[in-house]
């Protein structure tokens, strides 16, 4: 008989079908974290050499249709058409998480949704603490340490070589998930200005034929592609950043075919198929060229980096990114804890919540991303943006480290026990009940 005080797990292991499922993916943003780390550096060191010019013409370099208001610049097109790709995924991996992942259980999925807003208000109130009184239209950036990076996370954990559990792996990729979510949500209501509401409605048909065409599954791009590109531009021509026409069409294609009714419709639905194949383009291309072309601040030798990391902005997001981050999941994970009778799963220590919450302090893309939309950034405040998430993120990843690295030989240890298999069976013994 069930005992009505038990105290339920937290970071409890889901099911091998869904553990298999998060390893691959985080196997691919893995090596999308390291090219992210690449086009960093070489943004970095380029826009500080002798060719800096040269950076930033790249950069400004314009093209596009201009009948259709689309002649931008390159920096423009990464972050409003190759983040949309990303956002796409999001979008995907989203609702397959809570269609028919471990996650459709409200009890698993609620302390995700709950440490991802702890980890997205905190950060805010943070910043906003700090430059309450500065002016200047500082307070626009509230939400810019309010994002978790998972690609460059995955590539600390990478480095680190880290035997990260299998619960927390799934958690932190489930908390990034829901944090971009949030963060596009933030995107479309606090940095839309001047909305069009003509082509916002427009949108909503090739949206509605994209919707149908996916849920007949229809596969021929022909026919998506184009539906795709005209809900994106309709978006962008309202006012309306174009990554929000990326989760919208995410969340349109079906997950999952019924396994109970069998025969030839049963199996993997279109958003597995959309993800497998489009994942490696967001992560491989999408995703460390936006960060090339937003990540590129002229820090001006260490005059000019104490000046950027002395405006409080920047000293916001890195409070915000570090102090903000840290204190909202781990905050918030406790408090679940402690009002849901539920404990930590057994090897699992307190402090391993505390390395996956610095981890979330690694806001990078979507923390550029948003200081974009907040301020320009060729503006003195759009590059102290850039030094407080590049200051930040770096800054958490180091903490982060530091608490793995002591615990890497009790992860080792778990990792051994879950990959036993006694019976022979292909799935590990402690995945079985």
């Amino acid at each position: 008989m069930t005992n009505p005080d038990a105290r339920s797990p937290l970071f409890s292991r889901g099911s091998w079908a869904e553990t298999s499922r998060v390893t691959a993916i985080l196997r691919k943003e893995t090596v999308g974290g390291a090219l992210l780390l690449t086009a960093t550096i070489l943004a970095v060191v380029w826009a500080n050499s002798g060719f800096s010019d040269s950076y930033s013409a790249l950069r400004d370099f314009t093209v596009g249709p201009s009948a259709l208001h689309l002649k931008l610049s390159l920096g423009s097109w990464a972050a409003d058409g190759l983040l949309a790709i990303f956002f796409f995924v999001v979008g995907l991996e989203l609702k397959r998480e809570f269609v028919a992942g471990d996650l459709r259980d409200p009890r698993r999925a609620a302390l995700p949704i709950a440490a991802a807003v702890g980890g997205m208000a905190v950060p805010a109130l943070v910043f906003v603490l700090v430059n309450v009184g500065t002016g200047d239209g500082a307070l626009r950036g509230w939400a810019i340490p309010t994002a978790t990076d998972i690609a460059f996370a995955l590539a600390v954990l990478a480095i680190l070589s880290t035997h990260l559990p299998s619960a927390l792996r799934t958690f932190l990729l489930t908390l990034a998930v829901v944090d971009d979510l949030l963060a596009v949500t933030a995107i479309a209501i606090f940095y839309t200005s001047d909305l069009a509401f003509g082509p916002l409605l427009l949108a909503l048909i090739p949206l509605a034929l994209f919707t149908v065409a996916v849920q007949r599954r229809i596969r021929s791009w022909w026919i998506l592609l184009p539906l795709a590109a005209a809900t994106w531009t309709l978006v962008h021509e309202s006012g309306v950043h174009a990554t929000v026409a990326g989760v919208l069409l995410g969340f349109a294609v079906p997950v999952l075919r019924s396994q109970k009714a069998g025969g030839p419709d049963a199996g993997p639905g279109l958003a597995e198929r959309f993800e497998h194949r489009i994942r490696p383009i967001s992560a491989g291309i999408a995703v460390p060229l936006f960060a090339f072309f937003a990540a590129g601040v002229t820090v001006g030798g260490l005059s000019g980096l104490g000046a950027s990391l002395r405006d409080p902005i920047a000293i916001g997001i890195i409070a915000g990114l570090v102090i903000g981050k840290a204190v909202g999941i781990f905050g918030t994970t406790y408090l679940v804890s402690r009002f849901t009778r539920a404990t930590l799963d057994s090897g699992l220590h307190w402090l391993d919540v505390g390395g996956v919450a610095l981890l979330g302090g690694i806001g990078f893309t979507v923390s550029l991303l948003i200081g974009e939309l907040a301020f320009r950034m060729d503006s003195l405040h759009g590059e102290h943006v850039k030094v407080g998430v590049l200051a930040g993120s770096v800054v958490s990843a180091i903490l982060a480290a530091s608490i793995l690295r002591i615990r890497n030989k009790a992860y080792r240890d778990i990792a051994r026990q879950e990959s036993i298999d006694d019976d022979g069976d292909g799935i590990p013994d402690v995945f079985q009940g």
